[in-house]
């Protein structure tokens, strides 16, 4: 096998565990729940986009989780997070917390390729968006007169995320007009810290999702992941200004590299989706590994290609949570 080979070979697509009890799947962790509280939550290799698990990206399970954990330590003045202890580089030991059925979503640009972003929504003629009114005239990519927060609700998995305004949330009970004004609140101070520490990095700190729970204190709590390249999108700085009068796409560090790879080659929410060729992988894998590097300071450790993620994994767990192992 070549070197390439064994790296796609040893993603981590499959995180179940029998030892642990209270297993469920998403489309890229996979969590367990224990009698006393604690959740953990491991981060697979699965890349998902468009709803749909597309493939699996080396190492992007390791970039997602630690680059989370840098974000919550950065935040962690603004916002109480869920983080408990980071036994494995692909594993988090967090509080389980009541989550809110809100995702806050935050921008500060005119962009975006998904149903709910809100590009494709103005391309559409839609001018009011969230309940926030736009103008005629905007491009793409352009930066917005200011930060908006556009939340959407909830899907189940399978299912796609639907927008909503902050007045729809309060009138339809989902959060209190309280709950709602403390969530806004931390959502624009977490993404006004990660702007600020991605723009000393050299990135643009484009847009990004939040997702909030209550711990057993009633203490509004963020959870799941801060910052990633999963729920935020980064934009290189020094090159941003020039591509745009160019009429071209920001060079990004992000899944949206993959999001426009899929939709060159199909209409993503119509046709399927085409297997992504091996150096396509690799070249979004060494994405996601320059922006961990670039946001946080610190080498990307990638381990031996040939040791099982699995098998560390669960050498790991089994040191952390020896009752069950």
């Amino acid at each position: 096998m070549t070197e390439t080979q064994i790296i796609l070979a040893n993603c981590l697509t499959d995180a179940t565990f029998s030892e642990l009890p209270n297993h469920e799947k998403g489309k890229v962790r996979e969590s367990y729940d224990l009698p006393d509280g604690r959740r953990i939550m491991i981060a697979t290799d699965r890349q998902s986009a468009f709803d749909v698990v597309l493939a699996a990206v080396p190492y992007k399970g390791q970039v997602l989780n630690q680059t989370a954990g840098f974000w919550f330590e950065q935040t962690a003045d603004i916002c109480p997070n869920h983080v408990l202890s980071f036994p494995d580089p692909n594993v988090v030991i967090a509080r389980k917390l009541d989550m809110l059925p809100i995702e806050m979503i935050v921008r500060d640009y005119m962009t975006g390729s998904t149903e709910t972003s809100i590009w494709p929504m103005y391309e559409r003629g839609e001018r009011n968006l969230y309940g926030h009114q736009f103008v005629d005239g905007l491009v793409k990519n352009q930066k917005l007169p200011a930060t908006i927060i556009t939340p959407t609700t909830k899907a189940a998995q399978g299912d796609h995320d639907a927008p909503i305004t902050a007045i729809e949330i309060v009138e339809q009970g989902l959060l209190t007009q309280a709950q709602w004004d403390e969530v806004a609140e931390k959502s624009l101070a977490l993404f006004a810290r990660g702007r600020e520490i991605a723009a000393r990095n050299g990135l643009i700190l484009v847009d990004t999702k939040y997702e909030f729970g209550i711990d057993t204190d009633g203490v509004i709590t963020i959870a799941d992941e801060i910052h990633t390249p999963d729920s935020s999108r980064y934009w290189i700085a020094d090159s941003y200004q020039q591509r745009l009068s160019e009429g071209n796409e920001p060079a990004s560090l992000d899944k949206e590299f993959l999001r426009l790879w899929v939709a060159g080659q199909c209409d993503p929410y119509k046709d399927p989706i085409p297997d992504i060729p091996p150096e396509t992988l690799m070249e979004f894998s060494a994405k996601y590994v320059r922006l961990y590097e670039q946001v946080t300071g610190q080498v990307f450790d990638t381990l031996a290609a040939d040791v099982s993620v699995r098998d560390r994994i669960q050498v790991n767990l089994a040191k952390a949570l020896p009752e069950y192992f």
